[in-house]
């Protein structure tokens, strides 16, 4: 059976040595630019792949396109071809900070084509805790073709996020932090606010105590009062750089409430151009 938003490690840890399967590292820290590379060295799922957030996740900053653009289509299905992987294996992310990181290989993957990919729900934490294996020595795999093309149907332009601010039927959904979509306490961006008329969803709130996404009820039940009737086509995610927005956008796929669109330049593009509307405080 595919899985193609969230699995647990009880079902990702039966298939260690399918072949079929590869398992990728997304550990990173915003803070520490080796940091997930170390962790990775010192402990991983057997067989698992590292990618870097600023190396494998994204593209060369222009200064206008935010602090992790998309790579190229080619550059990226390049890389997923030199770790082993092609369009008919079945991709399991994880990293540490609650998945914020696995969700954006996630949703590159999707937006490459590539349907076959979930999030390993509760992430390396939850792995450990059921003291499944692990080990540090190095995967050797030989090399694959990776065919993907981009969809435009899922991603979104300023252009486009422009477009929809005085639409009653669309809907903004900012995954940062409350304080820093106030536009409190900004530490990342010269700039401090909000998209105008974005809502506020913090993607921790996609989380129980125990690190691992709510109940697919509780998820549906949270984002259907939040959108107040808006239809899942007509949201768009953003955050500060388009890596947490990805963990919203699981969370309401996870839910059932498919379709929802993604911002990749979020904030930190939305800001570069400065005849761009600003808002701050709550709404």
């Amino acid at each position: 059976m595919p899985y193609s938003t969230l699995i647990s490690v009880a079902d990702a840890a039966e298939h260690l040595r399918d072949p079929d399967w590869v398992f990728c590292d997304c550990r990173h820290d915003l803070a520490d630019y080796s940091a997930g590379y170390r962790d990775y060295r010192n402990g991983h799922i057997p067989g698992a792949r590292f990618l870097h957030l600023d190396v494998d996740l994204s593209g060369p900053k222009t200064g206008l396109n935010g602090r992790h653009p998309l790579p190229h289509p080619a550059t990226f299905s390049l890389r997923l071809g030199a770790l082993g992987i092609d369009n008919g294996k079945q991709v399991v992310a994880y990293d540490d900070s609650g998945g914020p990181y696995a969700a954006r290989l996630w949703w590159m993957l999707r937006w490459l084509g590539h349907e076959n990919v979930a999030v390993l729900d509760g992430g390396w934490s939850a792995w450990s805790r059921a003291k499944l294996p692990y080990t540090v020595e190095q995967p050797q795999f030989p090399a694959a073709m990776f065919a993907g093309k981009p969809r435009a149907d899922i991603a979104v332009d300023s252009q486009q996020v422009l477009s929809q601010l005085n639409n009653p039927q669309a809907r903004i959904v900012d995954a940062r932090a409350a304080d820093r979509f106030r536009g409190e306490d900004e530490t990342l961006d010269p700039v401090a606010g909000h998209i105008p008329g974005a809502l506020n969803r913090p993607f921790k709130l996609n989380l129980g105590e125990d690190g691992c996404f709510k109940p697919q009820a509780a998820l549906k039940s949270e984002f259907t009062a939040l959108l107040n009737g808006t239809a899942p086509p007509s949201v768009i995610h953003q955050c500060g750089s388009g890596v947490t927005a990805c963990h919203n956008l699981l969370a309401m796929e996870a839910a059932g409430l498919t379709g929802s669109r993604l911002y990749p330049g979020s904030w930190s593009e939305w800001i570069s151009d400065r005849r761009r509307p600003v808002a701050t405080g709550v709404t």
